[in-house]
């Protein structure tokens, strides 16, 4: 695992973007301009499980949603770059959802107009209907700049590949709750 915090340029780029969830683009997505501290990530993760043993030390948290859900990259993959590892969904509720495979699918996920909040709500209700995508030229822009090679992914395969090849979130989190 590495505990390297420094923000990909990618995120940076992100951050700039406006998500207006009840006007524009319709994603509830509020991005940060940093990865949530070392510390601040420890406190909410001890509070989120009920565990004051565990850190969050593989997470780095950086966005949140309405609820107070966070999106972060779960550092799984050893050897990879920040970008490289997964991006995961951790409700206010306790759910977890795989939401790409790493951040440049993140990313044109974002650009195709579907959100964190989209993903769980369609992973808890195993919802059935077909994606309403709703394209946003600012993070298509952001995409076409930082995940080129991603873009003829669909959401429906991005959200394939997300949990692909990466333990379990939901039982890895289960195990460490009291």
């Amino acid at each position: 695992m590495t505990d390297d915090r420094t923000f990909p340029s990618a995120l940076e780029a992100v951050s700039r973007v406006r998500f207006d969830h009840d006007g524009g683009s319709g994603i509830d997505y509020e991005p940060y301009d940093a990865f949530l501290p070392a510390g601040e990530t420890t406190e909410w993760f001890r509070a989120w499980t009920g565990n004051d043993e565990v850190d969050g030390d593989t997470f780095r948290i950086f966005a949140q949603e309405g609820t107070g859900g966070l999106v972060g990259l779960w550092l799984v993959r050893e050897g990879r770059p920040l970008t490289g590892q997964p991006v995961v969904y951790l409700g206010s509720e306790g759910e977890t959802v795989h939401l790409a495979t790493d951040l440049g699918d993140f990313l044109w996920l974002l650009a195709r107009g579907v959100g964190p909040m989209d993903v769980a709500h369609r992973a808890w209700t195993a919802a059935d209907e077909e994606w309403v995508v709703r394209p946003d030229p600012a993070m298509t822009a952001v995409a076409e700049e930082f995940a080129p090679d991603a873009r003829p992914r669909t959401v429906e395969e991005i959200l394939a590949d997300a949990g692909k090849g990466i333990p379990g979130l939901e039982d890895t989190v289960y195990d460490l709750c009291r």
